[in-house]
């Protein structure tokens, strides 16, 4: 059986499209400002860098087309993705940032006509932003969606939100929120949990302070979010009650994903920075990139590149199947997220002072990738829920042959 792993004519071409974008009109903004987006400019910076994508043709790839975007699936996202993530501004310009481009997809696929032409059409067009409101401070939902802890409970016409939420991306300027809410059971069970859509200017959303973070590249920071006794609609659920923890996983596989698409590509700039100097800067009697200890840092950051690549493929290619591809995602999100970091710190390594230093880009692109092994659940988590995985399998399989 022959595998192609190659890309049809007009993804390849977007992906050229995309990479002469990113590299002239993208690179030098971020370079300008230390790859912090606030600085930059904020809302008024990513209203000009999504205007020049779509004079070049490259914005909104994964939108669907009556929106406005190319409606790619999982797999001809990656090559695009990556060559947007090149830049830390790049997934701001092509509309394709945490958490708008996880809300397009969630919408696209669980939201009714009517949600569709009120949130995720101008999501979809750039008009707005978003924000995905589920982490909670302890004890409430972190890496343990179970333990939800903001209720919303029946009201007249509609419900009633209350909870305290944090460390919400793109909260501080979101147009609107999707929310998730425990509907039915208690903290620590299973279930019960259900979305709802709420603008932003609701009465009873009031976004608290940014948690300052390492990362200062996403728009819209990382915020707290109180919800006080927030009144909606039944039309503001996003499909059924108590389904919300399916739902989610609409979202989250495909998010993981397209998070390791991006920060790869901020994993190769580190690289062709480190290669380029170590090619050319002279110690010890020679080139460093002719040194032995330097070649293994390059020739390990080609190996970890190829193969988050190959993860990344394999996920890729189970989600656009339809199949929940659980362990196939969390594979690929660990992997990547700790090969990304290694990429960027052996580059880091190579580069010496340089390298921890503002004349290169190494130092906030370190700073931006490290929060990736905790972002979208820890490695740890992932490593926990894919060892139960073969662990479940083989008791089935010995319970099968008994």
């Amino acid at each position: 059986m022959t595998i192609d792993l190659s890309y049809p004519p007009d993804v390849q071409r977007l992906v050229e499209r995309t990479r002469s974008f990113v590299r002239e009109a993208v690179l030098p903004v971020e370079d300008a400002h230390d790859g912090d987006i606030s600085a930059a400019g904020g809302d008024t910076l990513r209203a000009e860098l999504q205007q020049a994508a779509k004079d070049a043709g490259v914005f909104a790839p994964h939108a669907p087309v009556e929106y406005g975007g190319y409606g790619l699936g999982m797999s001809d996202r990656a090559p695009v993705f990556e060559e947007a993530g090149y830049s830390l501004f790049g997934p701001t310009a092509l509309n394709i940032a945490a958490p708008d481009e996880g809300n397009v997809h969630m919408l696209a696929h669980i939201a009714d006509p009517e949600q569709k032409q009120r949130f995720l059409e101008p999501l979809a067009r750039g008009t707005v932003r978003s924000a995905f409101a589920m982490t909670e401070p302890a004890p409430g939902a972190g890496s343990d969606p179970s333990a939800l802890a903001t209720r919303a409970v029946r009201a007249a016409g509609g419900w009633r939100i209350s909870g305290h939420k944090w460390f919400i991306t793109g909260a501080d300027g979101a147009s609107f929120f999707i929310i998730m809410a425990r509907t039915s059971g208690e903290p620590g069970q299973r279930g019960g949990a259900t979305m709802f859509l709420a603008p932003a200017d609701s009465p009873g959303i009031r976004v608290g302070r940014h948690l300052d973070t390492l990362d200062r590249s996403m728009i819209g920071g990382h915020c707290e979010v109180f919800f006080d006794d927030l009144l909606v609609p039944d039309s503001a659920v996003l499909g059924e009650v108590d389904r919300g923890f399916e739902y989610a996983q609409v979202r989250l596989g495909p998010a993981r994903m397209t998070h390791v698409m991006r920060w790869l590509g901020a994993a190769r700039r580190a690289h062709d920075v480190a290669v380029a100097h170590v090619a050319e800067r002279q110690g010890f009697g020679s080139r460093l990139g002719d040194l032995g200890m330097v070649q293994k840092m390059v020739a390990d950051n080609e190996i970890d590149i190829a193969a988050t690549r190959a993860l990344l493929t394999r996920a890729c290619w189970e989600l656009d199947r339809g199949e929940p591809a659980g362990n196939a995602t969390s594979i690929a999100k660990t992997f990547a997220a700790e090969a990304i970091f290694r990429i960027v710190d052996r580059s880091v390594q190579m580069c010496g002072g340089l390298g921890v230093s503002g004349d290169l880009p190494l130092a906030r692109l370190s700073r931006e990738v490290r929060p990736f092994r905790i972002y979208d659940g820890p490695s740890e988590v992932h490593r926990w829920a894919i060892a139960k995985r073969a662990v479940g399998a083989a008791k089935r399989a010995r319970r099968g042959s008994a």
